[in-house]
């Protein structure tokens, strides 16, 4: 909680100026008031005044309530749906499972004018969403790791540079012509070679997590487990992915893992090793798995968040039968008491009574609860 210390500090100035004229005779010294006082030279100040100085501290402590901060006018509704867009390809010529570069830069203006602003997967599944009051979080997703991700070419003067029309590089565009949009995204990666370019692969990489990105796993061969029977193999596909990413950046650990085809093995008591296990002394554990799916992922503190089955939405505008990005934010739009809305304040959860029912109080932690008549 916030608290406001009001410091009341009462000088008897007639005693004090004529004290300080007494030392001394320095006439020709003044006393500023403006000045600020150390509170920690008040004994000096008590020796240099003497008996005749009259000096009270007072500390009046009040704590301030920070549902005060919050405007009800703008709805909040913490409770609200989140989308989870999924991304794939950036290529000249659109398709299924390709964006253009410059339908990729309207997606995020788009997102951006409609008060939609990024976070991180990690930040969404921990509960941990800080944006401004009135806006919307959406968490960005890229799979595969291919080379129209995060390519290195050279300039017209052969310097090496990020392609501005890669993912990374209108991300990076966008992060500094709209600040406030908090650009991120989750790169989930397959293979000895993410991103297609070995001799950058350090070097991307640690930019990635340097400025704000995170690396997911989408096992070391795009390999569905769906017909996988046994707990050693899911293990190695997705422990060796792992031990990729690690040997390179052993700060680094991986917790986030996209299904491939969004397919979970047959074997339902296989299912566990999705989460956590190890291979050949890499262990993991995942804070998040997601599908690939076609609807909107329920708020973190909901009875109906499994962060180890989160949905996600198709970022296209070809063959996603009526679910795609556009869809809802069409259905949003038509539907705003649907759709998360922040309060402004990380420390307080905000949601209106008609969606008190659908809360499980064991998710929201340490943040205060408010609930307000809509």
């Amino acid at each position: 909680m916030k608290t406001k210390v009001q410091l009341i500090i009462i000088l008897s100035t007639l005693v004090l100026f004529t004290a300080m004229g007494c030392k001394g005779n320095k006439a020709d010294e003044t006393f500023d008031a403006s000045l600020p006082m150390d509170l920690n030279q008040s004994e000096e100040v008590e020796k240099d005044v003497g008996e005749k100085s009259d000096v009270d501290i007072e500390i009046d402590i009040v704590e301030r309530d920070l549902k005060d901060d919050i405007d009800l006018s703008l709805e909040p509704n913490e409770a609200g749906d989140v989308m989870i867009l999924m991304y794939h390809n950036i290529g000249e010529e659109e398709a299924e499972w390709t964006r253009t570069p410059d339908n990729l830069r309207k997606d995020l203006k788009i997102l951006y004018d409609k008060g939609y602003r990024a976070i991180s997967l990690k930040d969404y599944v921990n509960n941990n969403i800080d944006i401004e009051a009135g806006t919307t979080p959406v968490v960005l997703t890229f799979d595969d790791g291919n080379e129209n991700n995060f390519r290195i070419i050279l300039d017209e003067e052969g310097e090496k540079i990020i392609d501005p029309d890669s993912a990374v590089g209108i991300l990076e565009k966008f992060k500094k012509d709209y600040p406030d949009f908090g650009t991120t995204a989750t790169f989930f990666v397959f293979g000895n070679n993410p991103f297609r370019q070995k001799e950058y692969l350090e070097f991307k990489l640690s930019f990635l997590v340097e400025n704000g990105y995170d690396i997911g796993n989408h096992t070391i061969d795009h390999r569905s487990v769906k017909n996988i029977d046994d707990k050693e193999t899911i293990q190695e596909v997705i422990g060796k992915q792992i031990k990729v990413i690690e040997d390179i950046l052993p700060e680094y650990k991986l917790s986030t893992y996209a299904l491939c085809y969004g397919e979970r093995p047959s074997n339902e008591n296989l299912e566990m090793y999705l989460e956590e296990g190890i291979y050949d002394g890499t262990s993991y554990k995942n804070v998040a798995i997601l599908n690939v799916g076609w609807n909107p992922a329920p708020s973190p503190i909901t009875s109906k968040f499994n962060p180890l089955s989160l949905p996600r939405i198709r970022a296209s505008e070809m063959k996603v039968d009526n679910v795609g990005l556009y869809n809802w934010l069409e259905h949003f739009e038509k539907n705003p008491q649907k759709r998360y809305i922040s309060d402004g304040v990380k420390e307080i959860i905000t949601i209106p009574e008609f969606m008190a029912d659908l809360i499980d109080l064991e998710k929201i932690g340490e943040k205060e609860l408010y609930i307000y008549e809509k």
